[in-house]
């Protein structure tokens, strides 16, 4: 049984997948299996693939006939998966030769760790780029840093595999902002340990990233924070502060809509919003 189970998705990116999987194979940390999942690509996927896999033994394959979306794909990895923790690479990023190393060692040395990440390098349109405050990496009890945005890159984790059997795996339901969803869940239960190094290089810019793809990305944030609310014990505390960065992306999403002449969506969103704030006003005494 490896340590580690690298699960990396891929849909028509042969421009990008060799340079991935080769920062896996390039780790100091030599104790894993890397499954990497095809998404039903139309390219040359395959050919790097099978390339990929007749060199190094450490590879399986998944080969998907449709596409289904990035969160259908890591799930089915995660499922063949043997590993004891799961580790997530996007096939547009690249990971530092030691990352799975430093995890290892720290999961070790930290018997109650079962979720850790870490800090990254930004790479967008070929130039670096300096991540701004609200971007900080938290570190332990993040649920709160978990609401406005997404804080953890899911290419810098690594999760005890029994956690998904747990609390879900990646919800394909969601187009987009599956990782938000999933650190919400996770976060209301569990601390999540930083490793405060930048161990990842993530490249940004091309124009199949799923935040170029989707206008209005708080409409799938929204769905993620009606399910915190539905399906989790919360304190109040915390209901209080999901309710209030509902009601937030709701103003927000609906302004946007009103700008576009799409009124039914603004009306809709505007409606929730009033509903949440009613609903927040008779609970906060």
């Amino acid at each position: 049984m490896p340590f580690f189970s690298v699960i990396i998705p891929v849909y028509n990116r042969t421009s990008v997948l060799k340079r991935a999987v080769e920062s896996v194979i390039a780790q100091t940390f030599r104790d894993y299996e890397i499954i990497i999942v095809n998404d039903g690509s139309t390219d040359k996927t395959d050919e790097v693939i099978n390339s990929l896999k007749s060199s190094y033994k450490q590879i399986s394959a998944i080969h998907l006939d449709n596409n289904h979306g990035v969160s259908y794909a890591r799930n089915r990895g995660i499922e063949k998966s043997a590993g004891t923790f799961i580790s997530i690479l996007d096939s547009d990023d690249e990971w530092h030769k030691n990352k799975l190393e430093k995890q290892a060692s720290f999961i070790k040395e930290n018997r109650d760790c079962l979720i850790c990440h870490t800090d990254e390098i930004w790479i967008r349109n070929g130039v670096r780029v300096n991540p701004k405050k609200k971007h900080k990496k938290p570190d332990k009890d993040i649920f709160f840093d978990c609401l406005p945005l997404c804080p953890v890159s899911p290419s810098s984790t690594v999760i005890k595999k029994d956690i998904f059997y747990k609390e879900g795996f990646f919800d394909e339901d969601l187009p987009a902002c599956e990782d938000y969803d999933l650190w919400l869940r996770l976060s209301a239960k569990y601390k999540f340990s930083l490793i405060d190094e930048p161990l990842l290089t993530k490249y940004g810019g091309h124009e199949d990233q799923l935040s170029a793809k989707y206008w209005g990305m708080d409409r799938f944030r929204i769905i993620a924070l009606l399910k915190i609310l539905n399906l989790t014990d919360l304190p109040n505390d915390k209901i209080e502060a999901v309710s209030e960065m509902l009601i937030k992306k709701a103003r927000i999403l609906s302004a946007g809509f009103l700008k576009r002449n799409k009124l039914f969506q603004s009306n809709l969103y505007n409606e929730l919003s009033i509903i949440f704030s009613k609903k927040l006003m008779k609970e906060i005494p």
